[in-house]
C-alpha cells in the first residue's frame, strides 16, 4: 500500500507528504518538493500531514514565480522588480547605472512604485507623460526617463513577468534639436590666451588637436604616444561615477576600452607631440603616467585679488532701496550680491582675517581623485572663467573642443570617412553633423546665389 499523499500518488503534482517516525517513535511528515532540476527538496518537516501538505504547496507556489507560464510574477510591485530584480542584474556602464537609478527614484517610482507589474499599461505610461508634462519636466528629460522605463519593460517582457509592453506605441513631446555652434580659430585662441598656466593650455590645445572625449583625453599615459611615429592609441577610457556605483568605492573607474568598444591609432602634429614630450620629460613621468593628472600636492593655493570698487558700478537696489559698490564686503553681505568681484572681496577679507589670526585657519578643500582630473573640476574652476573672460555669446564646454576639431577637419577638406575613424564614431551620420558647421561655410552657396541674380537682372 501507498500511503496517501506518497510519491506514487503525486508525481504529476510535483510535491508530497513523506511520512516518517522520529527518535521518539512518534510520526512526523516532512514536506517535500521539487526543483526546477526534478531534485527533491525538503520544506520542513512537521507534527501533521496537513502542514506538510501546506508547506510543500507554498514551496512549489514559490518556485512557480520563476516559471514562464505562471501569472503571479507579474503581481510584483514595480518599485520591487525595478529596484530588486531588474537594476542590480541588468549589464550596464557604471555610468550608466549611475544616471538611469537617478531617473529611476526621480521620475518613476513615484509614479509606479506600487503598481503592479501586470497592471502597468501603455495608458498607464500615456498618463505618466501627461503628469511629467505637467510639472514642467523638460522633454529631453522625459524622453531619457522613459528609455530607463522601456529597458525596465523589455527585460520583463522577455523574462515572461508582463504579457505586454508597456511602452509600446508611447511618445513623449518632441527634443528639438539644438543648433550646433563651432568655435572658431580665433575664438578657440582667445580662449588659449585666458587659461591659467601652461599645463591647462597644453590640455586644451591637445584635444582640439585630437578632438579625444574627456574620459579618453584624461586617460592618456606616456606609454600610449609614441613620440618617435606621433602615433597616439586610444584603448581605455575614464569616467567619474559617485562612491557607491564604483565596484571599489573609489571616484574614478578606468574602462579597458574606449566608447566605441574598438582601439583606434592616429597622428598627431609633430608640434603638439613636441610640446607633449617637454611635458612628460619635465615632470620626469614614466610610462605608465597620465600625461594629464590632477597635480593638485604641487600647486601652492592661489591668493584672491583685491577688486578696485572705484571701478566696477553699483549693485542692484535691495529689499530696502539700497546700492552699494560691487567688489566691497556690504556688497556682499548686505547687497546680497554674488558676482564675481563681490565674491572676489569677500573671499579677500577672509584671506586677511586668516593671515592675522583672527579666524581659525581652514585646510584647503582636497579634490577627491586617484591622480585623474576631474572634469566638473575644470569646467568649473578652469574652462568656465576663462570663456567668461573672453565674453562669448554662447554657451561653450570642453567637449564642444570635440565638435570643433570635426568640423575644422572637415571644412579644411578631410575625407569624411578618415574624421569619422579618427574621432571613432558608431557611425558615419555622426560625422555628418558637422559638415557645413563654421560660420563662412556657406559662402560659397551665396555666392553662387549672387552670381545666378545677378545675371539674371542684368
Amino acid at each position: 500500500m501507498t500511503d496517501k499523499g506518497s510519491r506514487t500518488t503525486a508525481v504529476s503534482t510535483m510535491g508530497y507528504s513523506k511520512k516518517r517516525k522520529d527518535k521518539n517513535g512518534k510520526f512526523r511528515y516532512t514536506a517535500v518538493y521539487l526543483d526546477l532540476r526534478d531534485r527533491e527538496r525538503s520544506a520542513g518537516t512537521y507534527a501533521s500531514k496537513k502542514r506538510a501538505d501546506s508547506e510543500w504547496q507554498a514551496a512549489e507556489a514559490r518556485q512557480n514565480e520563476g516559471r514562464a507560464a505562471s501569472p503571479i510574477r507579474g503581481r510584483i510591485r514595480f518599485r520591487d522588480y525595478s529596484a530588486h530584480t531588474w537594476l542590480p542584474h541588468h549589464v550596464m556602464e557604471a555610468s550608466t547605472r549611475e544616471g538611469y537609478t537617478y531617473a529611476l527614484n526621480k521620475h518613476l517610482m513615484p509614479f509606479f512604485g506600487e503598481l503592479r507589474m501586470i497592471d502597468i499599461l501603455p495608458g498607464t505610461v500615456r498618463e505618466w507623460v501627461t503628469s511629467m508634462t505637467e510639472a514642467g519636466v523638460s522633454p529631453s528629460t522625459m524622453k531619457h526617463a522613459k528609455a530607463v522605463l522601456s529597458a525596465i519593460f523589455t527585460t520583463a517582457f522577455n523574462d515572461h513577468v508582463v504579457l505586454l509592453h508597456a511602452c509600446r506605441g508611447v511618445s513623449t513631446p518632441p527634443v528639438p534639436k539644438p543648433v550646433i555652434r563651432i568655435l572658431t580659430p580665433v575664438q578657440f585662441d582667445a580662449i588659449y590666451e585666458a587659461l591659467p598656466d601652461a599645463d591647462t593650455q597644453l590640455l586644451v590645445e591637445t584635444d582640439i588637436e585630437t578632438g579625444l572625449r574627456w574620459g579618453e583625453l584624461t586617460e592618456i599615459r606616456v606609454k600610449d604616444l609614441d613620440l618617435v611615429t606621433c602615433i597616439l592609441t586610444i584603448s581605455r577610457a575614464v569616467v567619474e561615477v559617485a562612491a557607491k556605483f564604483h565596484p571599489e568605492g573609489g571616484r574614478f573607474l578606468v574602462k579597458l576600452y574606449p566608447k566605441d568598444k574598438e582601439w583606434r591609432r592616429f597622428k598627431l602634429s609633430k608640434q603638439i607631440v613636441l610640446k607633449i614630450k617637454t611635458h612628460i620629460e619635465t615632470l620626469g613621468l614614466g610610462p605608465n603616467d597620465l600625461i594629464f593628472a590632477d597635480r593638485q600636492d604641487e600647486v601652492e593655493p592661489s591668493r584672491p585679488t583685491k577688486p578696485d570698487p572705484s571701478q566696477l558700478g553699483q549693485t542692484e537696489p535691495n529689499e530696502k532701496g539700497k546700492t552699494y559698490a560691487h567688489g566691497t564686503l556690504s556688497a556682499y553681505s548686505v547687497g546680497k550680491c554674488r558676482c564675481e568681484h563681490c565674491r572676489a572681496g569677500y573671499a579677500f577679507y577672509r584671506a586677511e582675517r586668516r593671515d592675522a589670526g583672527r579666524d581659525q585657519p581652514r585646510k584647503p578643500r582636497r579634490r577627491e581623485t586617484d591622480g585623474h582630473l576631474s572634469n566638473t573640476w575644470f569646467r568649473n574652476q578652469v574652462w568656465t572663467k576663462a570663456v567668461a573672460s573672453i565674453g562669448l555669446d554662447f554657451h561653450v564646454r570642453p567637449h564642444d573642443l570635440r565638435h570643433a576639431h570635426a568640423s575644422w577637419l572637415l571644412a579644411g577638406g578631410a575625407d569624411l570617412q578618415v574624421v569619422k575613424e579618427r574621432l571613432g564614431h558608431g557611425s558615419i551620420a555622426t560625422t555628418e553633423k558637422y559638415l557645413h558647421t563654421l560660420p563662412d561655410a556657406d559662402e560659397t552657396a551665396l555666392g553662387a546665389l549672387a552670381k545666378v541674380r545677378g545675371q539674371t537682372v542684368g
